[in-house]
């Protein structure tokens, strides 16, 4: 069996391996075609891999982009330049690893290793409450009614699917939003509304068809089921 033969990047293995290690990984080199690959015991476990080269560059972020989807978190490593002018101090290149939620490992001349950038996700939620509103709709809404593609039309919202069961319910006569609180458990708030101009209420807690819902139901003649 021939020996390995060790090249410039297997000098950084020893010094990031302890790095990793501090870090409360079992470190092994060379597995499935990674430089380090460290797992943390957990359940399930943690995996991290870890890319190395003598130099910050493209190469190693294509590395990284290949390792991402079988790990938990990537590690670039590589050797820091000795003025300090490499991509690591590139801010384009930061910004970079740091959208792709990449770590940035940089080990000097006396081999320690300086954590340049922390690993982070992909794409920070900017705004969880839209976030949260566009989880609620695709839960709520039924079917797949509005076809994607910038239509002008107007779009089959879960709101408007249950407005159109009240507005069906309606057109049988003028109706207490307790009658539709079975089929519509939000008729009354719905009828309240009156976002679409459909409703008119013509007693005390009684709402009727306008002419607007009846067009309404013609324009959306399918039949929708309820939900809760």
């Amino acid at each position: 069996m021939t020996s390995l033969r060790r090249g410039p990047e297997t000098e950084l293995y020893g010094p990031v391996k302890r790095f990793l290690e501090e870090l409360g990984f079992a470190v092994k080199g060379e597995i499935g075609g990674c430089d380090l690959l460290g797992v943390r015991d957990g359940e399930p476990p943690v995996v991290v891999v870890c890319e190395l080269k003598q130099a910050f560059n493209l190469e190693l972020v294509l590395q990284g982009v290949d390792r991402a989807a079988a790990s938990d978190e990537v590690w670039l490593a590589a050797r820091l330049s000795i003025r300090g002018k490499g991509r690591e101090a590139d801010a384009r290149f930061r910004n970079l690893c740091r959208r792709l939620g990449f770590g940035l490992l940089g080990v000097g001349a006396d081999d320690q290793v300086h954590c340049l950038l922390s690993p982070t996700a992909l794409m920070p939620r900017r705004d969880p409450r839209r976030r949260s509103r566009l989880l609620d709709e695709h839960r709520r809404r039924q079917g797949d009614p509005v076809p994607g593609g910038g239509s002008r039309a107007p779009i089959m919202t879960a709101y408007r699917q249950q407005a159109l069961v009240c507005a069906r319910a309606l057109a049988a006569g003028p109706r207490r939003p307790r009658d539709l609180a079975a089929s519509v458990p939000k008729a009354a708030a719905i009828l309240h509304r009156n976002v679409y101009g459909w409703f008119e209420r013509t007693a005390h807690g009684v709402y009727a068809l306008t002419p607007a819902g009846h067009d309404a139901l013609a324009r959306w003649p399918v039949t929708i089921e309820t939900t809760s």
